[in-house]
């Protein structure tokens, strides 16, 4: 997940995010983003919201393309807005700023050109009120690309997730047993977002689930990925412990689906893909 987004609804708005060792371990979600970007059509002219900016890298290079336009990187963590605004703000870019900000309640009038979010909505349990307000925040003409998790998606790594959890040692602790069994992410299908959009107003190009898949080089980036972005499973595991509950689902999974000859570790993803646009006519 290159971004980080998650709404006040949901437990994951507890979670504290290390921007750094997120940047170390998110290749995959940087480029199955920058792959997403190539269908954007960017004008140099273009105001675009990234709802969801995590670390600011995609919105930095949204914000090279759009020259004579400007950029707003968005997200619910306050670690990862200080570290974008650190990283890629002014005085650095000058058309680009962050903002604290959540994706189920986002409070922007008519005026973006473009929004864009990649590998976050997922982690918003009310999707429905955010693809409201990213309708609401479009111009008229404007246009919606988005990439998240769809129905599906990474069942096999949360499947080794539960399995470890539900063990006895990791029972005992209170936080993982409440949380056993429970979806921490909304992965919905395409039929569900076709009716969200419309019913926001927004005329549909693409919707539709991709199948995927994420390749890590070894098993300490595997390791890294899990660590750094599956909060939902690793919060509640005591801090001495979490390299032996890490490790324990990591060989788990590996167990099931073993490295390739060159020892990588690949996860079967589905990818949930909507290109819309709101219509010229449409009041502001």
């Amino acid at each position: 997940m290159l971004q980080a987004m998650q709404s006040v609804t949901s437990p994951a708005d507890m979670y504290t995010w290390n921007p750094r060792d997120y940047a170390k371990h998110s290749r995959s979600q940087e480029s199955w983003a920058r792959e997403l970007l190539t269908l954007v059509e960017l004008q140099p002219d273009d105001v675009v919201l990234d709802v969801g900016c995590g670390d600011g890298r995609i919105s930095a290079s949204i914000a090279a393309r759009v020259p004579h336009g400007r950029v707003v990187g968005v997200d619910l963590s306050a670690e990862m807005v200080a570290h974008a605004a650190a990283q890629h703000g002014p005085p650095s870019v000058l058309n680009l700023r962050f903002e604290q900000a959540d994706a189920a309640a986002l409070k922007f009038e008519p005026e973006f050109s473009v929004v864009f979010s990649n590998a976050v909505l997922h982690w918003v349990q009310d999707q429905r009120a955010a693809v409201h307000g990213i309708a609401r925040a479009l111009r008229p003409g404007g246009r919606f690309v988005a990439q998240c998790g769809g129905h599906g998606n990474v069942a096999d790594v949360i499947a080794s997730f539960e399995h470890v959890a539900r063990g006895p040692r990791w029972l005992r602790n209170g936080r993982m047993s409440a949380a056993a069994g429970k979806l921490p992410y909304r992965f919905h299908t395409a039929t569900t977002y076709d009716g969200w959009l419309k019913e926001a107003g927004l005329q549909i190009q693409e919707c539709r689930l991709i199948p995927k898949e994420m390749v890590h080089d070894n098993l300490n980036t595997f390791v890294g990925w899990l660590r750094t972005a599956w909060h939902p499973y690793t919060s509640g595991v005591p801090l001495e412990l979490l390299d032996t509950f890490l490790d324990e689902t990591a060989r788990h999974y590996m167990a099931a689906y073993p490295p390739d000859e060159q020892g990588r570790v690949h996860v079967a993803a589905v990818r949930l893909q909507v290109r819309a646009n709101k219509p010229l006519g449409t009041p502001r």
